[in-house]
């Protein structure tokens, strides 16, 4: 199975940008983690502050692989393009955030991805990306 992680904006920064909300891993080190967790998966990432680079790569990965996991960062909140391109490929896309979007500023509380999203997790860390793995591979969340 391939699946691919995308990251909008300021992800990057994982492990550094607000660690109290976002956690202290560093991305690479936690996507590291999850391929040897899951060997039989053809794990790729990618990652980009630039809305027009998300989307292309979802166009690719939603053309070509099994499943997306897509935390879309601040774009959640304002691509509409970002959802009208979920919309438009086939494989599923499991929406992840790593804090709970629904308990911070009132404007975090509204996704133009969650409508065409095949499932929501919000606010599990990092251990989200692992759920949304368990979910494409297996159609329920085993931790």
């Amino acid at each position: 199975m391939k699946i691919c992680i995308i990251n909008g904006p300021n992800l990057n920064l994982l492990g550094k940008r607000e660690p109290e909300i976002y956690g202290s891993v560093d991305f690479d080190e936690f996507i590291s983690s999850l391929k040897e967790k899951y060997p039989k998966v053809e794990l790729s990432y990618f990652q980009s502050n630039i809305e027009g680079e998300l989307i292309n790569r979802l166009q690719d990965a939603g053309f070509k692989g099994d499943g997306i996991i897509l935390n879309p960062g601040g774009y959640t909140h304002t691509s509409v393009a970002i959802g009208d391109c979920i919309a438009a490929i086939p494989a599923p896309v499991i929406e992840v955030h790593i804090s709970n979007i629904f308990a911070r500023e009132e404007f975090r509380k509204h996704s133009f991805v969650s409508a065409k999203a095949k499932a929501v997790i919000s606010g599990m860390g990092l251990l989200g990306y692992e759920a949304a793995i368990n979910y494409l591979l297996n159609g329920k969340v085993e931790l």
